[in-house]
């Protein structure tokens, strides 16, 4: 007893200590965020400062972090405060409060097509050259929901689904972000030498950018008819990101890793495995459109951003933690294929997200 306590205070102070290390690398990912795009505005690298999302800072000062940490033998003492899961899940379901519901079913019938079809499309492809290439099955869901839905979102939801390793949701938010940043500029100069139509060129951008700032980006340069159809788009493949962690949920509590014969055994591991808050991402959604609908416009939106801006933080806090955990070992192992994979899958629901769009709002 007289032992016990000591060593379980030692551990709470190292634990808060962790948090604090997480806290100070967010709030500087916070500054930097603001700071890159107003220090390099009006120059040559303004395109570059404005475009580089909160994900990259968090990421990398996380990785910075880890090894100053792992250097000085500190890492694993601290790894209590690292709390990268709850931060992760708070995340996802304020992106929920951020999502009405009644936007996309009076205003988004070719934008809900385009998005079933899309992610289809693209998981499925994804799911098989993975499968072809011998990529184990967490990460083939990981990159195949990054890739067909909405990037690291849609990875989070996945790793929670399928229980994946840090290291494997590490490696796909990077590989997001790596084929995110080029988009934003490549996109619409293809949509204005492709002559094609606002509406069209932002379904294309929307359906096929896989972060929803790089999409507000990308939108932005292409015009704000171009703009609005690509937020419709994004916002209604977010708003699928529950059913297919259902989907995964399922999958891999019934087929992959099931235990035990019985229905009831299944049923219950099918429960154990489900991420909990994807049901706090539709309930917030569900409670965002009922209250858009009761009080006046502006009140709504200073609300909602609200939501994004804690949303922001919690995501900002899961990045750093995540760059906190990170060991390569794993990385190492699965060499270039996830590269190609991904890399792949993105030619994929390019050249499909320019024929649906061009099907469905041309």
């Amino acid at each position: 007893m007289t032992t016990t306590a000591p060593t379980r205070s030692r551990t709470l102070g190292y634990a808060a200590l962790g948090v604090l290390v997480v806290l100070a690398l967010s709030a500087l990912t916070r500054y930097l965020s603001g700071a890159v795009p107003a220090l390099t505005k009006g120059t040559a690298l303004a395109g570059i400062g404005a475009s580089i999302e909160f994900p990259v800072y968090a990421i990398l000062l996380g990785l910075l972090g880890n090894a100053v940490l792992t250097a000085t033998g500190l890492r694993d003492k601290l790894s209590g405060g690292f709390r990268t899961e709850f931060f992760i899940k708070t995340g996802l379901v304020l992106l929920g409060a951020s999502i009405n519901l009644a936007v996309i079913v009076q205003a988004a019938g070719p934008a809900i097509i385009q998005s079933i079809l899309l992610i289809t499309i693209v998981f499925g492809f994804s799911w098989w050259l993975g499968g072809r290439l011998g990529l184990e099955d967490k990460l083939r869901a990981l990159l195949s929901s990054a890739v067909a839905i909405c990037g690291v979102s849609a990875a989070i939801a996945a790793a929670g689904a399928v229980q994946a390793k840090k290291e494997q949701l590490a490696y796909s938010a990077s590989l997001v972000i790596v084929f995110a940043l080029p988009s934003i500029f490549v996109l619409p100069w293809a949509a204005t030498a492709l002559g094609l139509p606002p509406e069209v060129a932002g379904a294309w951008i929307g359906g096929n950018i896989d972060t929803t700032a790089a999409v507000t980006a990308a939108g932005s340069l292409a015009g704000q008819q171009a703009l609005e159809i690509a937020t419709i788009v994004k916002v209604t493949q977010n708003a699928l990101l529950g059913v297919v962690a259902v989907g995964l949920t399922a999958y891999f509590a019934l087929k992959v890793e099931r235990d035990g014969p019985s229905a009831r055994s299944a049923g219950r591991q099918l429960w154990q495995r489900f991420p909990k808050f994807v049901l706090g991402f539709l309930a917030a959604s569900v409670i965002t459109t009922v209250y858009i609908g009761l009080v006046p416009a502006a009140e709504s939106k200073a609300a909602i951003g609200v939501a994004n801006d804690l949303r922001t933080w919690f995501l900002i806090l899961a990045f750093v933690s995540i760059g906190l955990e990170f060991r390569a070992g794993a990385l190492r192992a699965a060499g270039w294929r996830p590269v190609g994979v991904f890399g792949a899958a993105t030619v994929v629901n390019i050249v499909a997200a320019l024929g649906l769009a061009l099907l469905l709002f041309g």
